[in-house]
């Protein structure tokens, strides 16, 4: 008996939700401290204003592995946004605005997932010239280079920074003390599962899948 040969996953951009927010007029994106470019306010954003869309080319994880297989470890500059397990949004080509938010570890926004869209609303009031940045929480690898947090390190400046623009370590907890009769037992702690948050924004490294296909990125 033949198999049914699977329909290609549509890819377009979703209609639901209204047109493509690709700007604001609330926002301008000029130089940061922080990194390269950023996203500032140019008039006042109260709490809970969402302020434009993710934007970029729709492809799916195999097709941003190819385009992308050659990328740099070291290098944490990258435009791929998870949306979910048929489709990741490359910024890099034909990407809005909100490519350029930098990360920051106290942001004021936040990303949000619906209807396969990925919008940034803000957390609380954002007053004019401040810079938009929301916590990348970019997934931890068991793979990972020892110098990985020198490669994702963050430099929002915020009394909160944890140093790094990814998750932060896993606690461990503290081992209970045996019986007298029994022997000590030692195991690694677990890391996070680290699957993907419908609130929060998914980072992708090129080469990995979604959480269990981990990602990096950075704007």
């Amino acid at each position: 008996m033949k198999q049914k040969k699977r329909k290609p996953f549509d890819q377009s951009q979703p209609k639901k939700g209204g047109p493509p927010m690709p700007t604001s007029p609330l926002v301008e994106v000029r130089n940061s401290d922080v990194h390269g470019r950023g996203v500032f306010a140019v008039a006042p954003i109260a709490k809970g204003t969402r302020i434009f869309e993710y934007l970029g080319d729709r492809v799916s994880h195999a097709a941003a592995d190819k385009r992308y297989e050659d990328h740099d470890e070291n290098d944490n500059h990258t435009f791929l946004f998870i949306v979910d397990r048929n489709t990741v949004i490359d910024a890099a080509v034909n990407g809005s605005d909100a490519r350029f938010i930098n990360h920051h570890c106290d942001g004021n926004c936040t990303s949000v997932i619906e209807n396969r869209r990925v919008f940034i609303d803000s957390l609380r009031d954002i007053a004019p010239g401040e810079e938009l940045g929301y916590d990348y929480e970019i997934g931890r690898d068991k793979d990972d280079p020892p110098n990985v947090d020198e490669i994702y390190a963050c430099r929002c400046g915020s009394p909160k920074c944890r140093g790094s623009m990814l998750e932060a370590k896993p606690v461990k907890k503290a081992a209970k003390k045996p019986a007298a009769s029994k022997a000590t037992h030692k195991s690694n702690p677990r890391r996070k599962s680290g699957k993907p948050r419908q609130n929060t924004r998914s980072s992708r490294r090129p080469e990995a899948k979604r959480s269990g296909e981990r990602s990096r990125r950075r704007a």
